[in-house]
């Protein structure tokens, strides 16, 4: 503001040419002849300037800043040039006040400016941490919901453990007797057949007893291969049914491969097959009936999908290892994945079934599974050819 005060103000600027027409005009009736307003330098602004004129100088601080120049009587001129001046001091007041307005509103609008400025930066400051809270929102809430299907799981595989060890159990029992029973049957065929001889040929004839003790054993040899097949049946169950323990344990992967694989081989409809190519794996650190329960969710898609086909079709099982961990592959010429289906394959609850017939858990909880053992879990498919599930797992060195 320092500049309005310091400034020199030259007439003109204080008066234009309609002001200085107006007030020479008056000045010069008043006295009643030639007159003459000119600037510091004597260029006349305004008039006429007379010969032999008088000059009054116009001061309004310490310096004249102009002449009011006439022939009349020195008094008047005098006086009108004091008049001139009253106007001349009226006018700087004003330019100064206009100056000093228009100043502080630009310094005011200055401050609203940077202000302006400061709350568009506070503002996005806002909306950078409000968008960062949103994230770590999302992420907390996709991590409860990973957490809570996670328990739903366990629980869930809890329960069939608890189921499956309990039927295994009840199936054993059984199992025993009627094995001993056999054992007890089989010791009276060769009674019987040892008695040959003994008893007339005729009633030994009538009776058919060499049909009867030959076919008697191959009834038996029948039913003891049933029981085997049952009882296999049945350690696998005992082997799947601990998906409710929940302390880690060194595991040969093909192990829960061929549990999980033994399980659902009786399962298979007509047409399909399921084929075993497994190599050497090392020991890994895991909970096996997780694994177990996995591997029959994936086995049981790859089932389905050859289902849907309406086609033969094959599951293939592989295995293999190397420095980095563990790969297993399973792979069926079902009816496989569209794109859309592919991106969202992993999401809880999604299935391509009717209604009723899938809960869209298997993939969700196979990556779960996967995820909780520190390894990856990929698919790869295309539409009417089949699909490609790739598990691994790292191997700690």
């Amino acid at each position: 503001m320092s500049e309005t005060f310091d400034r020199d103000w030259p007439l003109a600027e204080l008066l234009d040419g309609a002001r200085l027409a107006q007030a020479g005009g008056a000045l010069a009736g008043l006295l009643g002849g030639d007159l003459a307003i000119c600037d510091r330098a004597g260029h006349v602004l305004w008039g006429l300037l007379p010969p032999a004129a008088r000059r009054e100088p116009l001061i309004v601080e310490l310096e004249p800043i102009g002449w009011l120049c006439g022939a009349g009587e020195a008094a008047a001129l005098r006086n009108a040039a004091a008049l001139l001046t009253q106007l001349l001091r009226t006018q700087l007041r004003f330019k100064m006040a206009s100056s000093l307005h228009v100043q502080a509103m630009s310094e005011d609008f200055e401050t609203l400016r940077l202000e302006h400025a400061r709350l568009l930066d506070s503002e996005a400051r806002y909306k950078a941490l409000a968008e960062q809270l949103e994230k770590r929102v999302q992420a907390q809430v996709a991590q409860l919901e990973e957490r809570q299907q996670m328990l739903y799981e366990a629980e869930k595989l809890a329960s069939v453990g608890q189921l499956a060890a309990g039927v295994a159990h009840e199936v054993n029992n059984p199992l025993g007797f009627v094995r001993s029973n056999l054992s007890t049957f089989g010791h009276y065929l060769d009674v019987v057949a040892g008695l040959k001889g003994r008893l007339p040929e005729a009633a030994w004839a009538e009776l058919d007893l060499d049909f009867i003790i030959d076919d008697g054993q191959d009834l038996l040899q029948e039913c003891i291969k049933g029981l085997d097949r049952i009882a296999r049946i049945v350690a696998e169950l005992k082997s799947f049914s601990n998906v409710d323990r929940a302390s880690e344990e060194y595991t040969d992967i093909n192990e829960c491969l061929r549990h999980a694989a033994g399980v659902i081989d009786g399962q298979l409809p007509p047409g399909v097959s399921l084929r075993l190519e497994l190599l050497p794996l090392p020991p890994m650190v895991c909970l096996p009936g997780h694994l177990n329960q996995m591997f029959m969710n994936l086995l049981r898609n790859a089932v389905q999908a050859i289902v849907d086909a309406g086609r033969p079709g094959s599951i293939v099982v592989a295995s293999e290892a190397d420095e980095a961990g563990i790969r297993v592959r399973i792979h069926d010429d079902g009816v496989g994945m569209s794109d859309e289906q592919k991106s969202r394959a992993f999401e809880p609850f999604y299935t391509t079934r009717p209604v009723g017939a899938g809960a869209g858990l298997g993939l969700s909880s196979a990556r779960n599974i996967v995820l909780a053992h520190s390894g990856r879990i990929e698919l790869s498919s295309t539409a009417n050819t089949g699909t490609t599930v790739s598990v691994f797992f790292p191997v700690a060195s």
